[in-house]
């Protein structure tokens, strides 16, 4: 079902629709550091959409400030002294809106749809209480490596209602204002939080059947895709253990796999072996697991090496989930965890 069908009136409704929310009511926020003509496409798609466009650079030596600025956006220049975190720079370029009743948040490597924030306006029309939005994030060239294909992959998830969208998304300002925009202490996962207390607040949100956002991973070698689900891990790590407590169970059971298949089989694999070399079948376990995922996975497609790298990522994303809280026990603050 498309996004128009499901989301907004009926057609009658549709000059209403047009009425009540215009682009020009939108300021799309792009974030970024020395992306270059990833950025370039960022900005040509937005200028056209939206009534206003700011980039926060957070410290690019390739010229971007300076190329946004002459593109026509409002470049924000994020201080540098402090510890760098997406939340920050997100919220450095919220701080600039004071009119508008929308934000578009953009990382700055991604080149928005064309009629993607029609598409979400209209979605916002037909619920007022509908604070986030976001459509379909799909990868630029997922031929060009196994990982950018299970980054495409990561980014296909169920429409409809939704506890998280990711960093691409239409906002509406009051609400995000209400629930005092991303925490800046987060190296990863401020999004999902955001959304967490989002929903706490009262507000739904909904990923749309729309295309949204063509995204450039880049990612060539294992390397990127370790780092990368290593922050991951400490984002599951972090946000699941501040809301330990809570109802929702948020990313408990993310983490919780990670520890399980990574640290705490490994860990009895080789006690048991201390007794018995019986143990070592142990290990079939992982093997067992990766044709399991494959055989239940619909898209024939990759399936295997998405089982692979889905299993065999649990380790650093373990590594992140340990550093999370030696880290914590330790009182120190966790460093930002890059890929690219």
């Amino acid at each position: 079902m498309s996004a128009t069908t499901e989301n907004t009136p009926d057609h009658d409704n549709a000059k209403q629709i047009t009425a009540a929310f215009s682009p020009q009511q939108v300021t799309a926020i792009a974030i970024g550091r020395n992306e270059g003509e990833r950025l370039i496409r960022c900005l040509q798609s937005l200028l056209p959409q939206v009534g206003r466009v700011i980039f926060v650079d957070s410290g690019s030596t390739d010229g971007s400030a300076e190329r946004a600025a002459e593109m026509g956006a409002e470049v924000v220049q994020l201080d540098m002294s402090k510890p760098f975190t997406a939340a920050r720079a997100r919220n450095a370029g919220f701080a600039k809106v004071s009119d508008g009743e929308f934000v578009q948040f953009v990382d700055g490597d991604c080149e928005v749809e064309s009629g993607w924030i029609a598409t979400a306006l209209a979605a916002m029309a037909a619920d007022p209480r509908l604070a986030i939005t976001a459509g379909r994030r799909r990868e630029r060239h997922p031929e060009a490596s196994i990982y950018n294909r299970l980054c495409d992959a990561e980014w296909d998830t169920p429409i409809g209602p939704a506890q998280a969208v990711g960093g691409d998304m239409l906002v509406r300002r009051a609400a995000l204002q209400q629930i005092g925009g991303f925490d800046p202490t987060l190296i990863a996962g401020e999004e999902p939080e955001m959304c967490l207390r989002m929903s706490r607040a009262g507000w739904s949100i909904r990923r749309l059947d729309a295309p949204m956002t063509i995204h450039d991973a880049a990612m060539t070698r294992y390397g990127q895709w370790a780092r990368r689900s290593r922050r991951a891990g400490h984002a599951f790590a972090e946000v699941s253990w501040r809301y330990r407590d809570g109802p929702e169970r948020f990313w408990q059971r993310e983490t919780k796999r990670s520890v399980i298949w990574a640290i705490a089989l490994p860990v009895l694999i080789v006690l048991a072996a201390t007794v018995t070399p019986w143990a070592w079948w142990l290990l079939w376990a992982y093997p067992v697991q990766i044709a399991r995922m494959a055989l239940r996975d619909p898209d024939r497609k990759d399936r295997w090496p998405r089982a692979f790298y889905t299993m065999f990522g649990k380790f650093p994303e373990a590594r992140g989930v340990l550093e999370f809280h030696l880290r914590r026990l330790m009182g120190r603050r966790s460093g930002l965890i890059e890929y690219k």
